[in-house]
């Protein structure tokens, strides 16, 4: 094979690959990115919950250390700045894929008190989380009542 064939051949085979990702990039939607990065951060919110959830239960033997940990990541998330994470029309009326209502977008300063009340409240749960399982117990409800606060008129069921 002559010089000019061995490096023509891997180089069709790049442009094809190349090719291939400009082409699947352009078929997503323009909200994908998006609504993959909020859902990703519902779930590292579901990852921590879960443990502290299921020590507080006794399904799940106390760590003064993971309680602390997980709680602590709660509060940094709940801090983030995921505001681009929701840009307007990326509800599950315009595009499949999401569980948000539309009615996030019409009923906004509802929706930043509600992002107030979860920071507050896994505050609380991160400054308790690491010291007793009784401690825990009392700040695990208001992170609760916190996320349902939004999920419940924000987000559709699960189909």
């Amino acid at each position: 094979m002559s010089p000019f064939k061995k490096a023509t051949i891997p180089a069709a085979g790049l442009a094809l690959i190349a090719g291939l990702a400009v082409a699947g990039s352009h078929g997503a939607g323009p909200f994908d990115a998006a609504i993959k990065a909020r859902q990703s951060q519902m779930k590292l919110y579901a990852f921590n919950l879960g443990m502290l959830g299921a020590m507080a239960k006794g399904e799940m033997e106390y760590n003064a250390e993971t309680a602390a940990g997980a709680a602590e990541n709660l509060a940094k998330l709940s801090t983030m700045s995921m505001a681009a994470a929701w840009p307007q029309g990326s509800d599950n009326s315009a595009v499949d894929g999401t569980r948000a209502l539309p009615a996030i977008w019409e009923k906004y300063p509802d929706i930043v008190e509600k992002s107030k009340a979860m920071s507050e409240a896994a505050a609380t749960l991160a400054d308790v989380a690491g010291t007793d399982l009784d401690a825990l117990r009392g700040a695990i409800g208001d992170v609760g009542k916190a996320c349902g606060g939004c999920h419940k008129p924000y987000r559709a069921e699960e189909s």
